[in-house]
């Protein structure tokens, strides 16, 4: 399986889609906690841990696509294709870690009363 897209804008994008997943995932769960009686800053915090992964999961476009390309790179000598899949991994992580420093600080749940 080729990529069809070019390595740059896949870069961005893995970073931006693992971004607006957290960011959104834990913002709309919130609007739910506030429907449902329940305190929406805590869940949203709560929410934003648990979504991590997922947002890193949907960023990179699921996980037998990276298996498949790690597997053609070690086996098929295509180590070109490694560092590329790495490069958008560690792109998605930053995205789901900047998503997550803004929950951290707009809902402050490290401030004990």
């Amino acid at each position: 399986m080729l990529m069809k897209e070019a390595f740059f804008p896949a870069f961005i994008n893995s970073y931006f889609i693992s971004f607006g997943v957290l960011l959104g995932g834990s913002l709309i769960g919130g609007l739910a906690a506030f429907f449902t009686g329940q305190a929406p800053l805590t869940v949203v915090s709560r929410l934003s841990d648990s979504l991590r992964i997922w947002a890193i999961v949907a960023a990179i476009g699921g996980t037998f696509d990276t298996v498949y390309i790690f597997e053609r790179g070690l086996f098929h000598g295509e180590t070109k294709d490694i560092l590329k899949q790495f490069l958008l991994i560690l792109s998605a992580l930053g995205g789901a870690q900047s998503g997550a420093l803004i929950i951290y600080w707009f809902t402050q749940e490290h401030i004990s009363s």
